[in-house]
């Protein structure tokens, strides 16, 4: 299972999100995170939005509901779990 993880440097939301990702053991998947700056497209698509979750389908990208905040590791695990 492949999680994508939309983010820019020094975006605290992003941050804080992808440390409680990388604190999950209780789902099975590989991150990858892609940093919006590095293309016009991404930069486009997501500058408003970051952070922004997805789940490699195949060839697609599907979207996850975007996690509050305040979202525990656990919830976050639920969240994922949830989605594949």
């Amino acid at each position: 299972m492949q999680v994508i993880l939309y983010s820019k440097p020094d975006c605290h939301l992003c941050e804080g999100l992808q440390e409680k990702l990388e604190q999950i053991t209780t789902v099975d998947f590989e991150l990858e995170i892609r940093d919006i700056t590095t293309r016009e497209d991404w930069f486009q698509a997501y500058q408003y939005e970051i952070p922004v979750l997805c789940r490699q389908v195949g060839e697609r990208e599907e979207p996850l509901p975007r996690p509050s905040p305040r979202i525990s590791v656990q919830q976050l695990a639920k969240l994922l779990k949830a989605n594949f």
